[in-house]
């Protein structure tokens, strides 16, 4: 006998598919193609577009991961000339990371088709609803996840 549940188990089963296999298909701009870049480096890229420039600690604190980690992206896309590190004007010992002038207009044009989707999709739903969603996402990642990924 199935349940509700299944029934909705089989639709992301059937759905999620698609939409890692559009994900993959949408191409990095020509700019950003010789870059290599793994799923971690778009999700500091993204977080950098949508909340502007911060220190390393706290894209690790939004990333969820260790600071060492996003010190090693951060480098990495330095070298590259994607990301550019800066002296906080506020106190001289910490370091802004940002997206670097030539390198935002790329990221921006590549990244915003996927913020205006979801905020399509989310548009309907309560701030609730919305958290539960994010939530619920949270929880799949986490079940699948190999022990000892850190994303």
């Amino acid at each position: 006998m199935s349940t509700a549940a299944d029934a909705t188990v089989r639709e992301l089963m059937l759905v999620m598919p698609r939409l890692v296999g559009r994900a993959k298909r949408t191409p990095p701009p020509e700019q950003l193609r010789d870059l290599d870049l793994a799923p971690r480096h778009l999700s500091l890229l993204s977080l950098l577009v949508l909340d502007g420039a911060m220190t390393v600690s706290e894209l690790a604190g939004k990333l969820g991961v260790a600071p060492t980690t996003v010190s090693l992206l951060v480098g990495d896309l330095s070298r590259k000339g994607v990301l550019e590190r800066r002296e906080d004007d506020t106190d001289r010992r910490r370091r802004i990371v940002d997206i670097s002038a030539a390198g935002r207009p790329a990221i921006v044009e590549w990244l915003s088709p996927g913020a205006r989707a979801w905020r399509h999709a989310l548009a309907p739903l309560t701030d609730e609803q919305r958290r539960m969603f994010v939530d619920t996402l949270l929880r799949y990642e986490q079940a699948v996840q190999p022990s000892g990924d850190d994303r």
